[in-house]
């Protein structure tokens, strides 16, 4: 049994995503966020860096924090979605690196700053929704040469990803301007894990689709 810690964000569906579609048993405690539950002592211990996600691994006693780290971790415990070839577990752990690096941050701030706080920086909202769509772009290109992030076969580093591109309208993206990212995404968004995955913590949003 996996303990999931966490809240309705990007971040926060990756491993909800992940275990419903490894088929792992988990149960989720909520961290809300609006009321700073990620600074108490309880959940430091888990996440010293106070961020979720953060899961326990009731079968082994490991604790774990970071989004990449867990999904890396549920990915070896289940022995799904990374390949054992190393050709393919590498092209796996550098679009999840991408997603880590990039994506994350990026998509994050373009979303502070054009969508929870418009108005407060020109310089801003425009520095980190140039480097969104740069980003954006790139995941298109490679889409247009492979069926998912990391090639022909759907792994964590779409989980990853996904949840993140599901924030596009509050990231001002038209999905239609990147085609190859609009077919994939929705067809993610089709996945009954996927969508088990997002419907958490009484969320009942739906998934975002481009018009």
């Amino acid at each position: 049994m996996i303990e999931l810690y966490t809240w309705t964000t990007g971040n926060g569906r990756k491993p909800s995503i992940a275990l419903e579609e490894m088929g792992l048993a988990y149960e989720i405690q909520g961290v809300n966020l609006t009321k700073n539950d990620q600074f108490s002592p309880e959940f430091t211990l888990l996440s010293p860096n106070n961020k979720i996600p953060a899961i326990r691994d009731r079968d082994t006693g490991q604790t774990i924090f970071e989004s990449g780290a867990i999904l890396l971790y549920l990915a070896e415990k289940s022995g799904k979605f990374v390949p054992k070839d190393d050709a393919g577990r590498w092209n796996v752990m550098q679009w999840l690196m991408w997603q880590m690096g990039g994506v994350g941050p990026m998509f994050g701030q373009a979303m502070h700053f054009v969508h929870y706080n418009p108005g407060v920086s020109e310089y801003a909202a425009n520095r980190y929704l140039t480097e969104t769509k740069r980003l954006y772009s790139v995941l298109d290109r490679r889409l247009g040469e492979t069926a998912f992030a990391a090639g022909d076969d759907y792994s964590i580093a779409d989980m990853a990803i996904w949840p993140w591109v599901a924030r596009h309208p509050m990231q001002t993206i038209d999905l239609n301007d990147y085609p190859n990212v609009r077919r994939w995404y929705a067809e993610i968004a089709g996945r009954p894990a996927v969508q088990r995955g997002w419907a958490i913590l009484g969320d009942t949003s739906p998934i975002p689709l481009p018009g």
